[in-house]
C-alpha cells in the first residue's frame, strides 16, 4: 500500500471514484478507467455475471488489473438480502433485515451476518454497502420497508452494529447507509428527490440516532443519501450540502471515516444537476467518494474534474484529506488484489448455513401463531 505523497494527482482523484458496472458492455470501459484513471472502486450487479464461476472469473480480472496499480481496488455490492440480491443464483438469498429483526433479532441477525460476510470474502469481494440503518415507517414495499430492521430506534441501531461488526470480523468494508435516513420519506431517491419533513429535533432523536450510535462503535464508511430535508439542506439533497456534510457529518458526529456519496446518476441529482455538474458539486461538498454508473464517455467527466483541481477550483488539501481517508480504510481492512480461488463447494455450503437460518424463522413465526 502506497503512502498519500507516492501519488500523483491523478492517481488521487481517482482514489476517490467509484464506479459501477450494470451492464456486461460496460465491463471493457470500466476496465479501461482501472487502467488510465486508477480509479479506486468498482461495484459490481447481478447483471454482470450468470454464475458464481462468471462472478469469480469477473473478479479476478478485475484484482489482475489492480495489482498494475499503487493502491488496490474496492470492489464493491449492494448484499443487504430480500430485495436487495446481487448474488448469482447458486446462492440462496437470505431474507429481508425486517424479517431478520422480527425473529429473535439479536441471534439470527449475527448467524445472517456473519454468512453474508464469509460468502462475500471468499467470493472475492471486500466492500458492502450495508447495513441499512434507516428506520421502517411505512409498509415493506415502500422504497426502504422491509430493507429497515425495524421501526424502533434502539432494535436498528442494535442490529445494524452486530452487522457492521460482522462485516469488520470478515475484512468487509461496510458502508451504513442512507445518512440521514431514507425511512423518513416514501419517495425513492432513483427515480425523484425525496423530502424529509420531519423535524430537527425528531431527525436527531429518531433518524439519526442509528448513524450516531455506529460510528461511536467505529463505523468507517457512511454513505449519504440524496435527501432533502426542509429548512437543513437548503433545498440541496444532503449529498451535495458542503454545510451539511461538515456541520452533521464530520462536526457533530465527529466522523473522521469516509463519506460515500449514493449514485449521482439517480434521477434525485441527475434531474437537478446533470451528471458533469453534479459530480464536481459532490467533490466539493466534502465527499471522500463518488458513486457513478459507468455512462459512455465517462472519461470526459473524469478529465473535467481533473481541471478543476489543476486549475485550483476544487482544493488539493481537500483531496489529501479524502485520498489518506481512503488508504487508511483500505490499509485496515487489508484490501488487496490476490486472485480468488473457485470453490466448488462454497455455494452449497453458504447454503446450508442459509436454509438454517430459514428454518430458525419459520419455526419463531409457527411459535407466534
Amino acid at each position: 500500500m502506497k503512502n498519500l505523497q507516492d501519488l500523483t494527482i491523478e492517481e488521487k482523484v481517482g482514489q476517490m471514484l467509484m464506479v459501477g458496472i450494470d451492464n456486461k458492455n460496460c465491463i471493457k470501459p470500466v476496465e479501461h478507467l482501472i487502467e488510465k484513471y486508477k480509479i479506486g472502486g468498482v461495484l459490481l450487479y447481478k447483471r454482470d455475471y450468470k454464475s458464481y464461476k462468471e462472478l469469480n472469473e469477473l473478479i479476478n480480472k478485475l484484482r489482475t488489473l489492480g495489482r498494475k496499480n499503487k493502491v488496490p481496488l474496492f470492489i464493491a455490492i449492494d448484499q443487504e438480502g430480500g430485495r436487495v440480491n446481487r448474488m448469482p443464483d447458486e446462492f440462496e438469498n437470505l431474507p429481508s433485515a425486517n424479517k431478520l429483526a422480527s425473529y429473535q433479532e439479536e441471534d439470527l441477525v449475527e448467524k445472517a451476518s456473519d454468512v453474508t460476510g464469509k460468502m462475500l470474502k471468499s467470493t472475492g469481494f471486500n466492500f458492502n454497502f450495508a447495513p441499512v440503518l434507516d428506520i421502517k415507517r411505512f409498509g415493506n414495499t415502500q422504497a426502504i420497508g422491509d430493507r429497515a430492521f425495524s421501526s424502533d430506534v434502539d432494535i436498528v441501531s442494535k442490529c445494524g452494529i452486530i452487522y457492521m461488526n460482522k462485516m469488520k470480523k470478515h475484512h468487509i468494508v461496510p458502508a451504513i447507509k442512507h445518512y440521514p435516513g431514507h425511512g423518513a420519506t416514501k419517495k425513492d431517491s432513483h427515480f425523484t428527490l425525496p423530502a424529509i419533513e420531519e423535524s430537527k429535533k425528531n431527525l436527531e432523536n429518531e433518524d439519526l440516532l442509528p448513524f450516531k450510535r455506529a460510528i461511536e462503535c467505529g463505523a468507517d464508511v457512511l454513505l449519504v443519501g440524496h435527501l432533502r430535508i426542509k429548512k437543513v439542506t437548503h433545498g440541496y439533497p444532503a449529498s451535495m450540502s458542503k454545510s451539511f456534510i461538515r456541520k452533521y457529518i464530520r462536526k457533530k458526529n465527529r466522523f473522521s471515516g469516509v463519506i460515500i456519496t449514493d449514485d449521482i446518476r439517480m434521477k434525485a441529482v441527475k434531474i437537478l444537476y446533470g451528471t458533469k455538474r453534479a459530480l464536481i458539486k459532490a467533490f466539493k461538498a466534502g465527499n471522500d467518494i463518488v458513486l457513478f454508473k459507468y455512462n459512455t464517455g465517462d472519461e470526459a467527466l473524469i478529465d473535467k474534474i481533473l481541471k478543476e483541481v489543476n486549475d485550483g477550483k476544487i482544493n488539493i488539501a481537500k483531496i489529501n484529506r479524502s485520498v489518506r481517508r481512503i488508504l487508511r480504510v483500505k490499509e485496515n481492512y487489508e484490501i488487496e488484489n490476490e486472485e480468488v480461488p473457485f470453490l466448488e463447494d462454497l455455494p452449497q455450503d453458504i447454503n446450508i448455513k442459509i436454509d438454517e437460518i430459514k428454518n430458525k424463522i419459520k419455526e419463531n413465526a409457527n411459535e407466534k401463531d
